[in-house]
């Protein structure tokens, strides 16, 4: 901005060419994410590490909007309890001295315990009579299981497709190695399409696609932002073809409207991978269950938060328990390594990260 605008004003030396440039975020939510990066690397990648931060002006948002629900007075002290409580499991100030990890005491009301098959339990408690409701938008929408991985996400959107009634499509993926000059031709053979059917990462749907008419889904994707359809929105299946997915726009301005998903060549972006593939499927995945990544930005009546291990990264938990518009629909089911349900898990703050805001 600054090189563009010296043409009409030699002596603009601002930052952005001395324009207006906002910037929103939480720093107590997931911060950037850096393969293998070590907690400095995070924290350095932050803006407000960056040598622009000191031209940047700090605006505080300080009111829990999804906490809104208007009741009593003893209810509206209890929402801003909570609110105060997840705040403050944000900053690091639950369950003592917190240098990058602290046990954190879950209130015994959001915790779940159970004898049976811990995904059948969240799910129970999640989706509540889901056989009657299992085609209703609005039913679905304000409900979501939450998981650190993505094999655990895998496993309770199986569930919950079994479960629905309807007849199921399967499609399967088109791979391929991209083509790269300096990988010679003997090694690019290596990498057979059964190889690459197999492989699987966060940023692309797997080679094995089963969809039923009344499944949540989301967009692995930006398609079309003018028509709402960017990485993130949820919508509800409507009709499955041969070569485009038909469904509904379950939230935002566009809510109601049917949309025809194609298929797109996909190429995930994981540095670990010492190739690069193609894969050209739908971009699509079940959204009974998503990881707590991936629900940054949705807002839900009842969450379900399924810890088979600890938190791991810094904001996960605050991210998971702040996704929640009232606290009487939050349950967590954790457990230990040794298969133990406990009311307690770990939280990850980087408390680095604030402070010069």
């Amino acid at each position: 901005m600054r090189d563009i605008l010296r043409f009409d004003n030699p002596s603009t030396n601002f930052p952005f060419g001395g324009k207006t440039v906002v910037l929103g975020g939480d720093f107590r939510q997931i911060l950037p994410v850096i393969p293998k990066g070590t907690m400095q690397d995070i924290v350095g990648s932050s803006i407000n590490s960056s040598y622009l931060w000191s031209h940047c002006k700090v605006l505080r948002l300080t009111q829990n909007l999804r906490l809104q629900s208007v009741g009593s007075t003893v209810e509206r002290i209890n929402l801003a309890a909570f609110a105060n409580w997840i705040a403050a499991i944000g900053d690091g100030q639950v369950g003592g001295p917190n240098d990058g990890h602290a046990k954190v005491e879950i209130p015994q009301e959001h915790v779940l315990k159970t004898n049976s098959d811990p995904i059948r339990a969240i799910v129970e408690n999640t989706f509540p009579r889901f056989s009657e409701h299992q085609h209703d938008g609005n039913y679905l929408i304000g409900r979501a299981i939450l998981a650190l991985t993505l094999e655990v996400v895998d496993e309770v959107n199986e569930y919950m497709r079994n479960m629905n009634a309807a007849e199921s499509q399967t499609y399967f993926s088109s791979d391929s190695v991209c083509p790269v000059e300096i990988t010679p031709d003997s090694v690019a053979a290596l990498h057979t399409p059964e190889f690459l059917n197999r492989l699987k990462y966060y940023s692309v749907p797997n080679h094995s696609l089963t969809l039923k008419v009344g499944s949540p889904i989301m967009l692995l994707r930006n398609i079309d932002h003018s028509d709402g359809l960017c990485n993130g929105t949820r919508l509800i299946i409507s009709k499955l073809g041969d070569h485009v997915v038909e469904a509904k726009i379950l939230f935002g301005s566009n809510a109601g409207t049917k949309v025809l998903i194609p298929r797109l060549s996909l190429t995930p972006s994981d540095p670990k991978l010492p190739f690069k593939f193609q894969r050209r499927q739908f971009p699509l995945m079940l959204s009974y269950a998503m990881t707590i990544n991936k629900s940054q930005g949705q807002t839900f009546s009842t969450v379900g938060l399924l810890l088979k291990k600890p938190i791991f990264v810094h904001g996960q938990l605050y991210v998971a328990l702040s996704r929640i518009s009232n606290p009487n629909g939050l349950k967590l089911l954790i457990y230990n390594d040794n298969g133990e349900y406990v009311s307690s898990t770990s939280n990850v703050v980087y408390k680095e990260v604030f402070n010069n805001i």
